[in-house]
């Protein structure tokens, strides 16, 4: 409409000139012109008014279209703003995200699949791994899920089974000073604690010697020795371990390995401000509540220590079902030749001495032996001349599960090859 409004004004202007002219023309030559100047006069305001609708329509339109060009451009500039937003804020989050969560998270994924693969192989196959202690080295600590933790937190949380999931701390010098000497609690029940913990027979192929007790321990992901007694306020800090996955073959492998790991860097930095972010995931194949192993992060806030261990959650010899925790284990019992639990040596090549009737003791020997200990709270103390001799081929003066511990003199474990531990824990002492 305005287009054809202002074509109107436009030749009606043509005419209301062409008409002047002429009245001009005629004018000048003494001509009769009236109806030429009325014409052109009526052919000026035609044009006056088309020119002026079709002007103001446009000007109207360009308005509207004003009004939506800024609408429009205001809604682009804020499209473009988010855009821009998104095209600087989001992808710079995902930078950060590359350079902090993501990679490192879709790094540790993939690395905890990789582990899970070879523990589900180690454990079908009941072995004790590659270093035939329970544990082996992954290499440098993923340590995720610690920014809002500082000195002394801890985070123990479930996964979406209930099953206990990745418990953080970042542990501090004083947390491990305070828990030397005793233990600091009691262990909690897993959520897949098994109705039935057998009394079992264990062969050690790493130590030639043989673990008399209880198939499942009550396994801290981080242990007492680390976190003192804020390790036992919440049952997602244990699992459900063999007695190897706990202690390994020798007292220091399995979980016990990496805590050990920890407690090294402390004693080399007595009383150091520095920290550890320490780390442990169980990992479940599928659906099982029990978990085949897990992983321990550990890396202190100055970079001396960073290394990740994986521990294996079998027993040589004995196959577990990982959804119950039933197994084939043949249960010792009050006939069975060292029924009581004791740990003791096997004969085997890797007895020290090679004397078989030493390493065979007798059940109704360990157990006198252990009777004679004298208890101080949660302590037993080993009679005159007596020590308490682990799997491991160490020995102690006092321990708090003697069950666990051949007694004998200190004279035939040295025969035997044993020497005495250098250093305790929550456990036993020197």
């Amino acid at each position: 409409m305005s287009s054809f409004a202002s074509f109107i004004g436009g030749l009606s202007l043509l005419i209301a000139m062409i008409l002047g002219i002429l009245w001009v023309i005629n004018k000048v030559g003494h001509r009769h012109t009236h109806h030429q100047g009325r014409n052109a006069l009526v052919a000026l305001v035609v044009a006056i008014i088309f020119m002026g609708l079709g002007g103001s329509g446009t000007a109207t339109t360009q308005t509207s279209s004003d009004k939506a060009n800024v609408a429009n451009s205001s809604s682009h500039s804020s499209a473009t703003a988010t855009k821009h937003v998104t095209a600087t804020s989001k992808p710079a989050k995902r930078a950060t995200a590359k350079r902090t969560s993501t990679p490192t998270s879709t790094a540790t994924k993939s690395r905890n699949q990789q582990v899970l693969k070879k523990l589900v192989s180690y454990t079908n196959h009941e072995s004790a791994g590659p270093t035939q202690n329970y544990y082996w080295h992954l290499g440098k600590a993923h340590t995720n899920g610690f920014k809002h933790l500082k000195a002394g937190d801890y985070h123990f949380a479930s996964d979406s089974q209930g099953r206990a999931g990745t418990a953080r701390a970042v542990l501090t010098y004083g947390e491990y000073a305070g828990s030397r000497g005793s233990r600091q609690g009691d262990p909690l029940n897993p959520s897949s604690w098994p109705t039935d913990n057998p009394k079992v027979a264990i062969s050690y192929a790493f130590t030639g010697r043989i673990y008399h007790g209880y198939l499942y321990n009550r396994s801290h992901s981080i242990g007492d020795s680390l976190l003192g007694a804020k390790s036992y306020t919440s049952e997602n800090n244990f699992t459900t371990g063999t007695r190897p996955q706990n202690v390994g073959a020798n007292q220091d492998g399995g979980m016990r390995y990496a805590e050990e790991t920890a407690e090294d860097y402390w004693q080399a930095n007595p009383n150091t401000s520095d920290t550890i972010q320490y780390a442990t995931t169980p990992l479940y194949y599928r659906s099982e509540t029990i978990p085949r192993g897990s992983i321990a992060d550990i890396k202190s806030s100055d970079g001396q220590l960073n290394t990740a261990v994986a521990v294996i959650n079998s027993a040589e010899g004995i196959k577990i079902n990982y959804h119950t925790g039933g197994n084939n284990a043949k249960p010792i019992t009050s006939t069975t030749h060292r029924q009581s639990g004791y740990a003791t040596r096997a004969s085997s090549s890797h007895a020290t001495n090679g004397n078989s009737s030493a390493s065979h003791q007798t059940n109704t020997t360990a157990h006198s032996a252990t009777q004679a200990g004298t208890k101080s709270g949660r302590w037993t103390i080993a009679p005159a001349g007596k020590v308490y001799v682990s799997d491991s081929n160490k020995y102690y003066s006092q321990v708090t599960n003697p069950d666990n511990y051949t007694c004998e003199s200190e004279s035939a474990a040295q025969a035997n090859g044993a020497t005495r531990a250098t250093r305790g824990n929550q456990y036993a002492r020197p």
